[in-house]
């Protein structure tokens, strides 16, 4: 039984069960923060004379309350008249957080039996975790948020002084929340990362890579991954109910204060999991969002943008019930009238309608410019391929321009059309194409941004021939051709003919260089950052606008 008393000493709730099946939602706890404790203790009895339970711990953690008082019986002394438990306490222990700089180390295994136990006997029967990753890991040096005492008597425990215990927990809390909110200029990240039965152990590790990148250009630090296999995700929370106790329990160890998943959430997922949690929790698609949201410069960049987040955004808002509603006048309107919900949500339609029609307005513009160059017969070729592949970079050295061009994900989100004269294929006067540098693809680009950027990718579908540039130092270089050739499939009018040009290959050994030969024998080989393969590349162009203009 548990029984949660505040600082008044007034008791309010009492539960039968473990701490951790009866602890309180982070969202129904009076004050809550990284700064402070939530004001309430839990006195727990336990049936075995044995210390807290890692469990319990854990609820504790993610309550953060003032204190866990542990007691345990004999198991003999007395017999209840109608039966029940019986004995005496035998002992009892007091648990408390404790601050991050007075945290001992201790030795654990990332997966730890005890959690697996844990886990095993307080969730449902979904929740799997991977054998051979519980063998094969590694043993680290965890900062537990907690300190238990040693086993003490009643008499002992009646002498705590628990207020001024809390005081200067609570003191010490505040000093190192100050300390930290001074250097932080980023989100401190918890990532999650769940491999499903259709995945392979490879392209699950070349996720959890990428969304650390994403997260890094976003402007936050990983500090930890967390990693669950699943035959497939839970419906509710994604991971099981002992994943999401873990989880939890290591936000608060590392001092995190977002967590992100490698995967796009449904609004249901994102509320069940801030509610478990206490956190921010965010899916891969928002990462990506605030990634572009800082990359826009242009107005059209800034509106596809904004239309993005929109779509994003409307379906996960959040009400509060009959709060703040706004009643009307007449009959037909009497009662608790419209929620604030609902006034946002009819604000944000409104608006996306409107941006709708702008982005429209963008779409036929670009269409008049491309049709005057078609006008004129210059040739067009779009560069495309996976983000950070380094196709600002070729541009600027095909065309002597000076694009933004950097080593990250999204750097460029505006096309850019710069003009290129290149050999032409019969031995004649140069030939003349404009050269576009568009925005980068991803794996699993969210529906979102397709269609907030379609303006953009046009630009792709309406051009003669397409440049694509593959960085062949990505270890995952293969996964990303293919990624981009099922979102240039999906596209709803069919692009030209491509040319493959592996990038990078200063930065490659022989065995890799060897093996996309091998697979892709037509391609031709660069380096834009040494300027290696130009001309070779220039008169591969000029063989593709010729094919794409005079097909055979």
């Amino acid at each position: 039984m548990c029984t949660y008393i505040n600082r008044r000493g007034q008791v309010i709730r009492v539960g039968v069960g473990t701490p951790r099946q009866t602890q309180i939602s982070p969202l129904e706890l009076p004050r809550y923060g990284g700064g402070r404790l939530s004001g309430i203790r839990c006195i727990a009895t336990h049936l075995k004379p044995e210390t807290p339970s890692e469990a319990a711990l854990t609820a504790m953690t993610i309550q953060r309350l003032d204190a866990l008082v542990w007691l345990t019986l004999t198991g003999g002394g007395f017999q209840r008249r109608g039966g029940g438990a019986t004995g005496y306490i035998q002992e009892t222990y007091l648990v408390h957080l404790i601050p991050q700089g007075d945290r001992p180390n201790f030795e654990f295994s990332v997966l730890s039996a005890q959690l697996q136990k844990s886990a095993t006997d307080e969730t449902d029967e979904t929740d799997e975790i991977e054998e051979s990753s519980v063998q094969n890991s590694p043993i680290k040096t965890q900062h537990f948020p907690w300190t238990i005492s040693e086993p003490l008597s009643l008499d002992d425990l009646a002498d705590q002084d628990f207020q001024e215990l809390v005081e200067g927990l609570e003191a010490e809390f505040q000093a190192e929340f100050v300390a930290k909110q001074v250097d932080a200029d980023q989100d401190k990240v918890l990532l999650v990362g769940v491999m499903t039965q259709h995945m392979t152990l490879l392209d699950f590790e070349d996720g959890l890579a990428e969304i650390t990148r994403l997260v890094e250009s976003a402007g936050g630090q990983v500090l930890q991954t967390v990693r669950q296999k699943r035959s497939r995700p839970h419906p509710q929370t994604v991971v099981g109910e002992g994943k999401v106790q873990e989880i939890a329990l290591t936000a608060q160890t590392v001092s995190a204060n977002l967590v992100v998943f490698d995967r796009d959430l449904s609004p249901a997922q994102i509320r069940n999991l801030e509610t478990l949690l206490g956190i921010r929790v965010v899916d891969r698609t928002e990462v990506i969002l605030d990634i572009f949201a800082q990359r826009a410069r242009s107005s059209e960049g800034k509106l596809q943008v904004e239309l993005a987040q929109l779509q994003y955004t409307l379906p996960r808002l959040r009400g509060i019930g009959q709060a703040m509603s706004k009643q009307g006048g007449g009959i037909g309107t009497r009662g608790p009238g419209e929620t604030k919900l609902e006034t946002e949500r009819r604000t944000i339609a409104k608006r996306i309608t409107r941006l709708q029609q702008e982005v429209n307005q963008l779409l036929a513009h670009r269409f008049r410019l491309r049709q005057n160059r078609h006008h004129h017969d210059v040739p067009s070729v779009a560069i495309v391929g996976y983000t950070n592949a380094g196709k600002s970079t070729l541009l600027n050295l095909l065309t002597n321009s000076e694009v933004y061009a950097a080593d990250q994900l999204f750097a460029t989100l505006d096309p850019t059309t710069r003009r290129l004269r290149i050999p032409d294929g019969g031995g004649g006067e140069p030939l003349s194409i404009v050269l576009t540098d568009t925005v980068g693809f991803i794996r699993e680009l969210p529906p979102s941004l397709i269609d907030a950027f379609r303006a953009t990718l046009e630009e792709v579908t309406d051009a003669d021939a397409l440049l694509h540039l593959v960085d062949l130092s990505h270890p995952a270089w293969q996964s990303q051709i293919r990624s981009v050739m099922n979102i240039l499939t999906d596209m709803p009018v069919t692009p030209g003919p491509a040319l493959v040009a592996f990038n990078k290959i200063d930065a490659v050994d022989g065995d890799t260089l060897a093996l996309a030969r091998e697979e892709f024998p037509q391609a031709v080989f660069i380096s834009a950052a040494k300027g290696l393969g130009m001309e070779t590349l220039r008169d591969r162009l000029a063989q593709l606008i010729e094919y794409a203009l005079y097909p055979r």
